[in-house]
């Protein structure tokens, strides 16, 4: 015990420099804030739907959650069910095992609803297309309100498409 003391009173504080704010996040997330109350009245719920994804696209919807990019503290949160949401964020290429989910899913949702398409396989069906298991794109199975492009996309390019599906509406 003696020796871990001395070491750190010798070492002393080792911490690294506070990082700079990003100041093109801060511009998204305050557009983002006012066009969700401005257009919903209210807080904006989210149904992410994993139609047949490589989860790549998943991991970044999971960093919106992180203490950097704090979707939930702009009040945007993630529901269970498509009864509880406003808009669905749809990943991967529609396989053929989740076009009924899919489409049930849509017509669960409540008026008015948003669909976002996520991803190159959710745009444009990707490497996949559509074969005898893939209806390819989401815009084939539902209609698609906006398509965030990228392999998988930014946290920030997420956030920028949440922001064009409710700002358009």
């Amino acid at each position: 015990m003696y020796q871990l003391l001395k070491q750190i009173i010798v070492t002393g504080i080792k911490t690294e420099v506070p990082p700079v704010a990003d100041e093109a996040l801060r511009v998204i997330a305050q557009r983002l804030e006012k066009a969700m109350l401005d257009t919903l009245g209210r807080a904006l719920v989210i149904r992410q739907i994993d139609a047949g994804s490589c989860n790549g696209c998943e991991l970044e919807i999971h960093a919106l959650g992180n203490a950097y990019y704090n979707l939930e503290g702009l009040g945007i949160r993630f529901a269970a069910s498509p009864r509880h949401a406003d808009l669905l964020l749809v990943t991967g290429p529609v396989a053929k095992n989740m076009e009924v989910a899919l489409k049930r899913a849509y017509d669960a949702t409540p008026e008015p609803k948003l669909v976002v398409a996520v991803g190159e396989c959710g745009c444009g069906g990707g490497i996949f297309g559509e074969s005898y298991a893939s209806c390819g794109r989401v815009a084939n199975v539902i209609p698609v309100d906006v398509a965030v492009p990228g392999c998988p996309p930014t946290p920030l390019a997420l956030m920028q498409g949440i922001l064009t599906a409710i700002g358009g509406k």
